[in-house]
């Protein structure tokens, strides 16, 4: 029986890896090891618990306001311990967190083969996002097997290089985590106390803008002209419910709570547990964000989503039709919303594209694939 480790941190990681743990489990020839970081503390524990994982070692790396240098060392010393002592034959690491580059760089010193699931994501630009962009770059040319969620993402990696008998074109697990989660959300919805009840309960059809805004690049400017186009459209569209999930750190809750607090139509409130998070989603007329998986997300859910950056490593979405770019200037992300609101014309293709990151069965051909290669 081979010995795998799954090494992950945060929140998103443990959204896409835990699907795979589940999936490795119900096989025989291996035995999945779950080690935990806790980049993200409270946020990475609810997502286990929804998927019935229980880590087999926790780091506990987290501390408030924590700078990238102290997390990296620390992060590497950590882990390579952690491989010391447990000695997978094979390390799993997902997308593109300081703990993915952190563990892909460790497991290297050790000789490990490493799997790196939704390789090949490119913006091109490497400080956007940041230090995500990098962190995937390092990560592929640290990675001896290449899991793709799109023949896109296998061409970038193609491009740099990579043999092509490395590179697994999978689609993205989070198809397959959304799936599990959508089921759970129809079959018992979640109720979110912090918001209106008639609003998620089908007592209301107010249109319903979710807002996720987190990104390092979008600090200072780039958040403050996000909360004046956020400003704008609460005044411009009084009977829709703007919804925030406010992240709880600092750079992102000053000018959220400065700039729209006080604001009748729009609600402040603090990131919801994924269940929760998912029933928002699936109750939202529109969605705007600067976060990577809720592009994918958001097609299988047809829910329109306008990008508020620059650049995305996911031109898959904006290429169906599904995600559009508008970057962070407030002007345009309130033409950008005043249109997909007003105009059938505008909202139609971006609500029926048909998803292009998967089906749903991403950790089955994962678990094919390791079969054959270890």
């Amino acid at each position: 029986m081979k010995k795998i480790s799954l090494i992950f941190g945060t929140r998103p990681e443990a959204i896409k890896l835990c699907p795979l743990v589940l999936a490795l489990k119900d096989n025989r020839d291996f035995e999945p090891h779950v080690c935990i970081t806790a980049q993200h503390r409270e946020m990475l524990d609810e997502v286990l618990d929804v998927f019935c994982v229980t880590p087999d070692a926790d780091l506990n790396l987290m501390k408030p306001n924590q700078a990238l240098p102290d997390l990296t060392c620390r992060a590497i010393s950590a882990i390579d311990k952690y491989l010391c002592l447990y000695k997978p034959d094979f390390v799993f690491v997902q997308g593109d967190t300081t703990t993915t580059f952190c563990a892909s760089l460790a497991a290297f010193y050790h000789q490990i083969p490493i799997g790196h699931v939704e390789a090949g994501l490119r913006t091109w630009d490497s400080l956007s996002p940041f230090p995500e962009e990098m962190n995937r770059v390092l990560t592929t040319h640290l990675a001896n097997y290449h899991f793709a969620p799109t023949q896109t993402a296998k061409e970038n990696l193609l491009c740099e290089g990579i043999p092509e008998d490395r590179i697994y074109v999978t689609g993205n697990t989070v198809i397959d985590a959304l799936q599990t989660a959508v089921d759970m959300v129809r079959q018992k919805p979640p109720e979110i106390l912090c918001l209106p009840p008639e609003l998620m309960n089908g007592q209301s059809n107010r249109p319903l803008v979710l807002i996720t805004s987190h990104r390092r690049e979008n600090f200072n400017r780039g958040l403050e002209s996000i909360c004046e186009a956020i400003l704008t459209l609460t005044k411009t569209f009084p009977e829709a419910a703007f919804v925030y999930p406010v992240h709880m750190n600092p750079n992102v809750a000053e000018p959220a709570s400065r700039l729209l607090g006080s604001r009748r139509n729009i609600y402040l409130i603090r990131p919801l547990p994924y269940l929760q998070f998912v029933a928002l989603m699936t109750r939202s007329t529109l969605i705007l964000t600067d976060s990577g998986g809720i592009q994918e997300e958001a097609t299988i859910l047809r829910k329109p989503v306008l990008i508020m950056r620059d650049t995305t490593e996911r031109p898959e979405a904006v290429e169906a039709g599904t995600a559009k770019l508008v970057g962070t200037n407030s002007d345009s992300i309130v033409e950008s919303v005043y249109e997909s609101l007003t105009s059938a014309e505008e909202y139609a293709p971006l609500a029926n594209g048909v998803s292009p990151y998967g089906d749903g069965h991403a950790c089955e051909r994962i678990v094919k694939v390791i079969q054959e290669i270890i």
